[in-house]
This record gives structure tokens, C-alpha cells and sequence, in this order.
């Protein structure tokens, strides 16, 4: 290089004078109002996980005694983390790529960022497309999945209704049979038994695959004005779900056996408190929820104003997010304290995470109440707006990245451009529509945004504060807001994030367990296409400095 290594590599000249303006703004865009960009980020940070992880995990790890470990990490974490992102994305009106002009050699984080939210919007869309089967299933009189008898169900069903007669419990050993709901779901929906693994993906289901395509042309008509509609959708798709939450909330408290799920969930155990795992679940779950790292956070700020109170939204969006996960917690075990107490078994026997909860258990539960089909229907329509919110974000991630990358050429034809890149993901997904989907479905959750995506973000947090300068980003937010960051995120960007982020990768590491669905163990093929699936994305940022030493003018030697 005719400058080995220079500045301008490591930090642009343009950045120097604080100035990361994309280059044609004006053709850019920006939200229509305050209000879009905040309802946007609320709708992005609540979805599924509010509602299928956080109780589960609460409750397995101390129940309330889980609330101290959760607020210090969104302390030091959490929050310094989410106001750095935002802080990116509105100071330079630029996507998650172009940024990176702050500092061209670290432009391979940017790339990371762009394969984990490819690889995450492939396979969520695909639960979104679940949610929308059960939705169309709810408007039935009976829900299918009420009673056993039906050709997809075996011999080993056994629903409530028998297991329960009057007030009497029979002694029925219910250890070796299925409830109605699970075979709905792992027989009918899934067909899971025409494949025999990951290896053997069996045919294409054709009512998943009508879903996906549905769920895909939700998400490409929502997005197809960019931020101008997708910004107006949250007005919904934002506020209907804490609509359906407290009429679910209100409904599950005044069941029978609520308070017993409610004590259940929320009794605390402080004993947990002295376990290394309850923190690192705690900040896990932190991590997840608010979604750093994925791009969508500092997409959506880029189409801010240069001086709108990100500051205050931050606050609004983290805390709000803080408060519907546990909301979210007693609408929920309100409702498995009452379907405990009809089945004659402890609560810890019917609680479960993840789809188990949404597509098995709460369904199941459903059942048990008068107008099931009604509060199912409620039930998965809240799912279907909370899944939307986030691949919207999702999505105009990477849109927005990749135009800002060829504005010129792309701009133009961002609702084209959107189309070629919703069909793309969709056909990449039809994989997971097939018999075997369910597999790689979970091998995608395990490996797509795992230490991959904390490597992203301890990343960003030392390039910012050590490359750039923690003094020029200090002055950049004070050009925005009027105000510098204090001592307590100065600490944090500097100290604390990077620390726990790291603490979490190395934690990720050493308590590495294979992937499995129920009794399935994953084969060692399919743990190496997972570990290579994580690790692309890490390495994108090595790729991306030797790119960007390759464009430097001279030899590599000089």
C-alpha cells in the first residue's frame, strides 16, 4: 500500500470530520412521523420470544428471584448496547453495511450482520407461516385438535376429556400417551413421521408451503414502500397484540388453578441467584429480545431525523419490552395453572418453551375453555402481528443495506429490488416446508444467530469505542441530541457490554451441546453444516479486511 494501513482505512476521512451522511439522502426517505420509528422498534424488540421464552425461563431459573439478574443485565448491557446501534444508524443515515465507512476495514462486520439476518428471516417466516395454519384452523366450531379420533391420530392419544370426568381424576397413567394437540401438530401439521431425520426430508407439504407463500407476500406488501408503509402497518401490528394480551391475561386469571401457575411462575427462589447459569440466562435472553446485533435496530434509526430524542425511545422501547415479557408471563402460566389443575398433574409437567408452547400446550389448553375456537383464534392472530413486526425489520435490513451499497442503481427500484429478495428467501425455505422441515428448522435456531451474531456485536462495540473513538461518538451524540453520553454508558460501551458479550460467547463454547428435536439426535454432518453456518459470519470480518487492503492502491507488501 502507498500508506501501509492508513487511516482512511481504519477510519474514513469523511467520519474524521464527523460527517457519514449517505451520499444522496434526500432520495432516501425518512419515517413519516416520530411515531412510526418508535412503534416500529417496539413491534421489532416484542415478538415471539416475549411470549414462548421468557416465562419458561423465568421460571426455571428462580421465578421472580429471575427479575434481579434480568434488569442488571439490561442494564449494563441491554440498554448501553441498544442506544449505541441507534446512535449508528441515526447519526449517518446509512444501513448496516454502508456504516462501516467509520471504518472500511471493519466493513466484514456489516456483511456478518446481513448472512444472520438472511438466514434468521428464512426460518421465522416459516413460524409465522405455522401461526397462520392455526389461525385458519381456529375458525372451525370444533378445533381439530380437540379430540383424539381423527386419521392422523394413534393409539396412544388420550385427550382431557376422558382423563378428566366431573370433578374425579381417574387414575389414568397419562405418562405414555400424546394429547390430541401434540399429534395435530407433529402428525398432521408437520407429517413428521414421513421422514426419518434431517437426511431424509420427505415431500414438500403443500398446505406449509401455501402458508409460507402467504406469509412471504404479507411481508413483501407490508414492505413494499419501505419505512413509508411498513411504518404505518406497526400502528396495528404493534398495538393490536397488547389488545389480545390483556383480554388473554384477564380471561387466564379468572380460571380455576390460575394463581396456582401465577405462584408458579413467579415465587421467587433465591438460592438460584448464586448460579453462574441463571446470569447468563438472564443476559441471554436480554440479548435475544431486544435483537442487537441483527441490523434492524440501526436500520430503522437511519431513517430517523438527525435530531430526533433516541435517548428517551430507548428508555421507552427496553423497559416497555421488559414489562410485556412478564405481562406476558401471567397471561400464559395463568393458563397452564388452570390446564394443570383439569389434567391432575403439576404445572412443571405441562410448561414448555419455544413452539412447544405455541403450537402444543397453549392450543391444548384452549380446548378446555368455553369458545375455544375464539381464544385460539386471538391466541395465534397475537402471534401472527408480534412474528410480522419482526420480519419487517428483518427485512428492511436488508433491503436497505444492500441499496444503500448501489444507491444509484438500486434506489430507484427498492420495491423490485424487495420482490427478487422475498422470492429468494422464500424458495431457500421451502426446505422447511417438507416433512423433515422441522429439523432444519431447528438446526437453522440453533447455529444461524448464535455465537456468530455475539461475535458481531463485540465487534461493533470495540471498533466504535477504539477505532472510531470513544471521543468522537461521544461528540457525534451530542450533535444529535445535545447532550454527551455520561460516565454510565461510556462504561459500559467501553467495559461492560464487550465483557458480558464475551462471557456469553465463551459460556456459548464450553457448555456446547449437539442440536436434537424430542428423541432425534441431530448426526455429526449436520452439526458441522451448523457450526460452518455460524462461524461464515465470523468469518466475514476477516474477508472483509483483506477486501479492503486489496482496494488500497500500491502492493500488498508496501
Amino acid at each position: 500500500l502507498a500508506q501501509p494501513v492508513t487511516p482512511e482505512l481504519l477510519v474514513s476521512p469523511s467520519s474524521q470530520d464527523g460527517d457519514l451522511g449517505s451520499e444522496c439522502p434526500e432520495d432516501r426517505g425518512n419515517w413519516t412521523g416520530r411515531l412510526d420509528f418508535l412503534l416500529s422498534c417496539i413491534g421489532y424488540c416484542v415478538g415471539l420470544g416475549n411470549v414462548w421464552r421468557f416465562p419458561y425461563r423465568a421460571y426455571t431459573n428462580g421465578g421472580g428471584a429471575f427479575l434481579v439478574p434480568y434488569f442488571i443485565m439490561l442494564a449494563i448491557c441491554g440498554i448501553p448496547i441498544f442506544f449505541m446501534e441507534l446512535s449508528l444508524g441515526q447519526f449517518s443515515s446509512l444501513g448496516p453495511l454502508a456504516v462501516w465507512k467509520i471504518s472500511p476495514l471493519f466493513k466484514g462486520v456489516g456483511m456478518g450482520t446481513i448472512l444472520i439476518v438472511s438466514l434468521v428471516a428464512i426460518y421465522y417466516n416459516m413460524i409465522i407461516a405455522y401461526v397462520l395454519f392455526y389461525l385458519f384452523a381456529s375458525l372451525t366450531s370444533d378445533l381439530p385438535w380437540q379430540h383424539c379420533g381423527n386419521w392422523w391420530n394413534t393409539d396412544l392419544c388420550l385427550d382431557h376429556h376422558v382423563i378428566k370426568a366431573g370433578n374425579t381424576t381417574f387414575p389414568v397413567n397419562i405418562t405414555n400417551t400424546v394429547s390430541p394437540s401434540e399429534e395435530y401438530w407433529s402428525r398432521y401439521v408437520l407429517h413428521i413421521q414421513g421422514s426419518s431425520g434431517i437426511g431424509d426430508p420427505g415431500r414438500i407439504r403443500w398446505n406449509l408451503c401455501l402458508c409460507l407463500l402467504l406469509s412471504w407476500t404479507i411481508v413483501y406488501l407490508c414492505i413494499l414502500k419501505g419505512v413509508k408503509s411498513s411504518g404505518k402497518v406497526v400502528y396495528f401490528t404493534a398495538t393490536f397484540p397488547y389488545l389480545i394480551l390483556v383480554m388473554l391475561l384477564i380471561r387466564g386469571v379468572t380460571l380455576e388453578g390460575a394463581w396456582k401457575g401465577i405462584r408458579f411462575y413467579l415465587t421467587p427462589q433465591f438460592d438460584h441467584l448464586l448460579s453462574s447459569k441463571v446470569w447468563i440466562e438472564a443476559a441471554l435472553q436480554i440479548f435475544y429480545s431486544l435483537g442487537v446485533g441483527f441490523g434492524g435496530l440501526l436500520t430503522f434509526a437511519s431513517y430517523n431525523t438527525f435530531h430526533q430524542n433516541i435517548y428517551r425511545d430507548t428508555f421507552i422501547v427496553t423497559l416497555g419490552n421488559a414489562i410485556t415479557s412478564i405481562l406476558a408471563g401471567f397471561a400464559i402460566f395463568s393458563v397452564l395453572g388452570y390446564m394443570s389443575q383439569e389434567l391432575g398433574v403439576p404445572v412443571n409437567q405441562v410448561a414448555k418453551a419455544g413452539p412447544g408452547l405455541a403450537f402444543v400446550v397453549y392450543p391444548q389448553a384452549m380446548t378446555m375453555l368455553p369458545l375455544s375456537p375464539f381464544w385460539s383464534f386471538l391466541f395465534f392472530f397475537m402471534l401472527l402481528t408480534l412474528g410480522l413486526d419482526s420480519q419487517f425489520a428483518f427485512m428492511e435490513t436488508i433491503v436497505t443495506a444492500v441499496t444503500d451499497e448501489f444507491p444509484y442503481y438500486l434506489r430507484p427500484k427498492k420495491a423490485s429490488f424487495s420482490a427478487v429478495i422475498c422470492i429468494a428467501l422464500f424458495l431457500m425455505g421451502l426446505i422447511l416446508t417438507t416433512e423433515g422441515g422441522m429439523y432444519w428448522l431447528v438446526l437453522l435456531d440453533d447455529y444461524s444467530a448464535g455465537f456468530g451474531l455475539m461475535v458481531v456485536v463485540i465487534t461493533t462495540c470495540l471498533v466504535v469505542t477504539r477505532v472510531y473513538g470513544m471521543k468522537r461518538f461521544c461528540r457525534d451524540v451530542h450533535m444529535m441530541l445535545g447532550f454527551k453520553p455520561g460516565p454510565y454508558f461510556r462504561a459500559c460501551w467501553m467495559v461492560l457490554s464487550p465483557a458480558t458479550m464475551m462471557a456469553l460467547l465463551v459460556y456459548n463454547i464450553i457448555k456446547y451441546q449437539p442440536s436434537e428435536y424430542g428423541s432425534y439426535r441431530f448426526p455429526a454432518w449436520a452439526e458441522v453444516l451448523g457450526i460452518l453456518m455460524g462461524v461464515l459470519s465470523c468469518l466475514m470480518i476477516p474477508m472483509g479486511m483483506v477486501v479492503a487492503v486489496l482496494r488500497e492502491e500500491g502492493t500488498l507488501w508496501e
